[in-house]
């Protein structure tokens, strides 16, 4: 299992953006997934995830302003608007609790599933 994150990038301070990830594999089920974020100098903190079931989970800083959706089992979005100078750091996508196959076995793991950092950077 692996997951691709994209969508980073350079924003004005009130801007958008849009990350994606894929999550590559055959899924049948997951507990969550999600995204965290890790600003230089701090420790990675928790924005949103969100279930099977899509019942969604928001660090403070992150309601009201940005808003997590997937589609399937595959892919996970996270829409940020108003997007402020301190939304700046690395966007790690996540994921818990899989089911997927795997050489033609199903397998249900414990781990937790991490993709390579999207940089995003807001410019005041």
């Amino acid at each position: 299992v692996q997951l691709q994150a994209s969508g980073g990038g350079l924003v004005q301070a009130g801007g958008s953006l849009r990350l994606s990830c894929i999550v590559s594999g055959k899924i049948f089920r997951f507990n969550r997934l999600g995204w965290y974020r890790q600003a230089p100098g701090k420790q990675r903190e928790l924005v949103a995830t969100i279930t099977e079931s899509d019942s969604t989970n928001y660090a403070d800083s992150a309601k009201g302003r940005f808003t997590i959706s997937r589609n399937g089992k595959n892919t996970v979005f996270l829409q940020m608007n108003s997007l402020k100078p301190e939304d700046t750091a690395n966007y790690y996508c996540y994921a818990a609790g899989l089911v997927y196959e795997e050489y033609g076995s199903v397998v249900a793991s414990g781990e937790d599933y991490w993709g390579k950092g999207t940089l995003v950077t807001v410019s005041s």
